[in-house]
């Protein structure tokens, strides 16, 4: 092999140049010829090169010249495809197509029964040619001299002895063929006997055999002509007309050709067809190219793919491009593309299809958008993303609404060759306008788009733009797009935090699930469901708290929380609510008693009764009458009585008997008990009831009454005006009375009869009997200090928050 490569190679040096290089040798049957596979230097691409030496076969060279003057002068789609010759002293080239020999095939029996008969056809049209169109003899048909092109389609050599009958000199006349089987007269009288039978009978004898041998791979002598052995039998009665004895009686290779192209007959075939139409494709009727196409969407996977690569495939795409082959042809397309390698469809079909996306054409762009799953595969993200997506974009806002979804519904097939950018800008962009389109099944499928192409978007911006498209979508008066907002929310729950599923996504989710169709209702239970399970997950892996344990330092002497003597007749069921609001109370008072302490300090000691007897604490509360105020108060209710406790400062509370005598012990209790403080806040409680008539909302004509939550023992009815108006004293942080003016006024205008009850500090002490009219007096007063009711000061019943926020 090396041998003959450097030979051919020092002949070329000395010869004319030869603008191929010489690969490997093809094997053949003998023949005076040698076939290298090469390639054309200027761009690479394949071709074979037949090669005759002359200076070792100097006897055939009268033959390798008629073979090249031939082929230089005939042509026709069934012959070799010469592309360049060299001759000089010692060798002839012919540069070709890249061939394949046909022997290689049938030994390997790789041939169908529909391609057998698309070869034969093709070689049958090829002869009939040479013999009535060129009055040619081939006389040298046989497997060896046929040859298969890349396309897979049989191509016609050997033309060493292909003469003219006209031609009387002919050098099929004087010459010997190579590995031939004569025909009977040829074999008895030689040559000479072609010009006593009609010349067309050699090639038909020729052919016969050829039918024989691509059927059952060889042809060992002329006792098998004729046989009928693996003969389709639509073919065998032709066949047996081609290989008759009499020259004759012998059927013409034409005739044989008209026989098969009949309805019904071996040559009416699919693929023959498809090689017949394919080439005029662009020039045939409407109603034509319909009939061609549907015969061309029916083939089956066992014709030769490189046919439908190299002579379907182009013609095809030219008459969708410019041809009006419209979407049937590119169904066929896309059916041929699936065979061809990225290589061949890259170079074949990527390059049309950018095109193709660019046509205004609607019927096109829907065929496209329909076929884009079985092209996606094969095209470079590069492709999609810079030259398809932006022509595809258009459909998102066509006046069809068929466009508008085969668009959207491509995005599920594009989404893996776009860009983050993309992604996140310009298709987010176009799929907001398709979640507001006037078809309810536009709308739809977006909500389901994006449920499903949400592990593709950006995390800085999914979740808001998934909330915000499933919750409008829960909205949708159309039940299917209510449904698929559910179901995306229920697959995409990974995408979002628990603060977003408990504040965003179950909000929008629970109207659902009253919905007025049971389908939604099912569907929001399903998925409300998956959002539990995962909050409550979460919640598990919180800690108790995040506020700061209280050190040991920081903890200064507190004040416990004030309770009533009756907090045990409360509900046992309370008693968690009481301990988390015991703790809220207990902060709040320490504030509250630090504030009491220091007015004391500044206050002179409380003074001591008429009687000269100091109060005890026994005496003073034992006979207190008291309805104490539910646990639950509010902290406004404790600020206002905490800061009315009486002070030293305040009116000195005296009890009195049921005569009103004057000997009654003090209500506060001695400044070193520290056991009375609940019994304090207590006292307090009872003189929330009268706030509004100490501020002038009772009757001018009747003395202040105590709240109803307060009960007074009808024995101490003589005090009870006095203990009404002291007690019932509030602290009005807007406008507070001039109390001691008050006091001093009327005191001057009855004798000072009102001053005895004063403390020491404002006035002189006043006689005990002057106290029920004081109180009866105080109604201008009232009235002057009626405006300030705008700020209402008993507790109003508008729950714990309202109210512990009032205290705050």
């Amino acid at each position: 092999m090396d041998f003959l490569k450097s030979a051919v190679a020092s002949a070329i040096a000395k010869g004319p140049a030869f603008p191929y290089t010489f690969g490997d040798k093809v094997d053949l049957d003998p023949s005076i010829w040698t076939l290298y596979n090469g390639t054309r230097r200027e761009d690479g691409s394949n071709c074979s090169i037949f090669s005759f030496d002359i200076a070792t076969n100097r006897s055939a060279l009268p033959l390798a010249r008629n073979a090249l003057k031939k082929l230089r002068t005939l042509r026709h789609p069934g012959v070799i495809k010469v592309l360049d010759t060299a001759e000089s002293d010692s060798y002839i080239y012919i540069a070709t197509e890249r061939l394949v020999p046909l022997r290689w095939h049938v030994k390997r029996k790789s041939l169908s029964p529909e391609t057998t008969k698309w070869g034969l056809y093709s070689i049958a049209k090829t002869i009939k040619f040479i013999n009535d169109e060129a009055s040619s003899i081939h006389g040298s048909l046989k497997v060896a001299t046929v040859y298969t092109s890349e396309s897979g389609e049989w191509k016609l050599g050997g033309f060493d002895v292909l003469s003219n009958v006209k031609d009387d000199e002919a050098v099929i006349y004087s010459s010997t063929r190579l590995g031939a089987v004569y025909p009977p007269e040829l074999a008895r009288s030689g040559w000479d006997a072609i010009k006593r039978s009609p010349h067309s009978a050699t090639d038909s004898y020729d052919f016969g055999i050829l039918v024989f041998e691509v059927f059952n791979g060889s042809f060992s002598g002329g006792d098998q002509a004729g046989q009928t052995k693996n003969i389709p039998p639509t073919m065998q009665s032709s066949y047996k007309r081609l290989t008759n004895a009499n020259p004759k009686a012998r059927l013409s290779v034409g005739h044989f050709l008209e026989q098969g192209t009949r309805s019904g007959s071996f040559f009416d075939s699919p693929l023959i067809k498809l090689t017949e139409g394919v080439e005029n494709l662009g020039v045939k009727s409407e109603t034509e190219r319909e009939a061609f196409l549907d015969d061309l969407d029916q083939l089956t996977g066992d014709f030769p793919e490189d046919f439908f690569k190299m002579k379907v495939l182009p013609e095809l795409l030219k008459s969708v491009e410019f041809g009006g082959g419209g979407p049937k042809a590119f169904g066929v397309v896309m059916k041929i593309s699936a065979k061809l390698s990225n290589e061949d469809f890259d170079t074949r079909v990527t390059p049309v299809l950018v095109r193709l996306f660019g046509n205004p054409d609607r019927a096109i762009r829907v065929c496209l958008l329909d076929n884009l799953p079985l092209m996606i595969d094969r095209l470079s993200q590069k492709v999609v993303n810079d030259r398809i997506f932006p022509q595809i974009v258009s459909g998102f806002t066509d006046v069809a609404p068929v466009v508008r979804e085969q668009t959207l519904k491509s995005v599920l097939t594009l989404i893996t060759k776009l860009s983050d950018r993309t992604i996140n800008g310009e298709l987010l962009k176009y799929l907001a306008k398709t979640a507001n389109d006037e078809q309810p099944g536009i709308r739809t499928n977006t909500t389901i788009c994006l449920g499903k192409i949400a592990k593709n978007l950006g995390g800085s911006t999914r979740a808001k733009v998934l909330i915000a498209a499933f919750s409008r979508s829960l909205r949708d008066p159309f039940v299917h797009a209510r449904n698929a907002a559910l179901m995306a929310l229920a697959v995409t729950s990974e995408y979002f935090s628990e603060e977003e599923c408990a504040t965003r996504i179950l909000p929008a989710i629970c109207p659902s699930l009253i919905d007025k169709e049971k389908p939604i209702r099912d569907q929001a239970g399903k998925t409300i469901d998956i959002y539990l399970t995962k909050i409550r997950k979460a919640v598990a892996a919180m800690p108790d708290s995040v506020l700061p344990p209280e050190s040991a330092a920081s903890a200064g002497p507190r004040m416990s929380t004030p309770q009533p003597a009756e907090a045990a007749s409360s509900a046992a069921s309370a008693a968690s609510a009481t301990a988390w609001a015991g703790w809220a109370i207990s902060s709040f008072t320490n504030k509250l008693s630090a504030a009491a302490g220091e007015i004391q300090s500044t206050s002179t000691p409380p003074a001591t009764n008429p009687s000269g007897r100091t109060p005890s604490p026994s005496s003073g509360l034992a006979n207190k009458p008291r309805n104490l105020a539910p646990s639950s108060q509010t902290a406004s209710a404790l600020h206002r009585q905490a800061l009315r406790s009486p002070g030293p400062t305040s009116v000195p509370l005296s009890r009195t008997s049921s005569a009103g005598g004057g000997g009654g012990e003090s209500f506060f209790p001695e400044p070193d008990s520290v056991d009375d403080d609940g019994d304090a806040w207590g006292d307090m409680d009872e003189g929330t009831g009268g706030d509004d008539d100490f501020f002038g909302g009772g009757s001018s004509n009747e003395p202040p009454s105590i709240s109803s939550s307060t009960t007074l023992p009808k024995r101490d009815s003589g005090s009870r005006a006095v203990s009404g108006g002291a007690a019932a004293t509030p602290f009005d942080d807007g406008s507070e009375p001039d109390f001691a003016g008050w006091l001093a006024a009327q005191a001057q205008k009855k004798g000072g009869a009102g001053a005895r009850g004063l403390p020491k500090g404002l006035t002189k002490a006043a006689p005990k009997a002057a106290v029920a009219p004081v109180v009866k007096k105080t109604v201008p007063v009232a009235k002057k200090a009626a405006p300030v009711k705008k700020i209402e000061l008993k507790p109003k019943d508008v729950g714990e928050d309202d109210g512990w926020g009032d205290g705050w």
